[in-house]
């Protein structure tokens, strides 16, 4: 249960960084003509984290397309920006959510690669999650997105976010929960073996 809720919390931003593809190094160069292009995703990269360091969710959801979908860490696919909006109340914004602040820093792998009006997005990030139960996580995530020009606006139209299921915090904080009882049961087993020894060594009485 435990891993199951902290791997929803990694996903719920997601929608921040799969627009960074457009933030890609000053070296990684494209088309001469796409530039225009590029600099209207990096101005939407920079506006979603602003909205994510404030928790504006309203903003963020300007961003994205109606019908959106959103393919998290656990499985679970939400499709359209109610569900979305219904995820984040369950993660952040509600009052019995799993996450009391976030920060985040997004790094790309390559310029976002453009097919006419649609572009696919890929890189990393670096994602700090402070929890409501004052634990704080470190996730070092994969993400892809999909986005679609509407006029003359770009919108994420899907995104994935992933990390290691072998190697990563939440596995190592589910395994150290497993030692800790591990333990406790070898003590708690000892113990009884003390006493149960004793009790049958205890001398006859006339």
């Amino acid at each position: 249960m435990v891993r199951t809720r902290l791997c929803l919390l990694a996903l719920l931003f997601v929608v921040v960084p799969v627009v960074a593809g457009a933030q890609a190094p000053a070296e990684l160069a494209g088309a001469p003509g796409d530039e225009a292009t590029h600099q209207a995703l990096r101005a939407i990269k920079q506006d979603m984290e602003d909205a994510l360091n404030k928790q504006d969710l309203e903003r963020l959801l300007s961003h994205l397309h109606p019908d959106v979908v959103f393919s998290t860490m656990n499985n679970d696919v939400r499709v359209g920006k109610d569900s979305i909006r219904a995820y984040y109340a369950q993660m952040l914004g509600g009052p019995d959510s799993v996450v009391k602040k976030v920060t985040a820093k997004f790094d790309v792998d390559a310029l976002t690669r453009l097919y006419g009006n649609a572009g696919v997005a890929h890189g990393s990030s670096l994602d700090h999650y402070e929890l409501s139960d004052g634990s704080d996580i470190v996730i070092n995530g994969r993400w892809t997105c999909t986005m679609v020009k509407e006029g003359d606006r770009w919108l994420i139209a899907a995104f994935h976010y992933s990390t290691n299921v072998f190697d990563n915090p939440l596995l190592t904080k589910v395994k150290n929960a497993a030692l800790g009882f591990g333990a406790f049961v070898a003590v708690a087993a000892l113990a009884v073996g003390f006493f149960l020894g004793r009790r049958g060594r205890r001398p006859a009485t006339a």
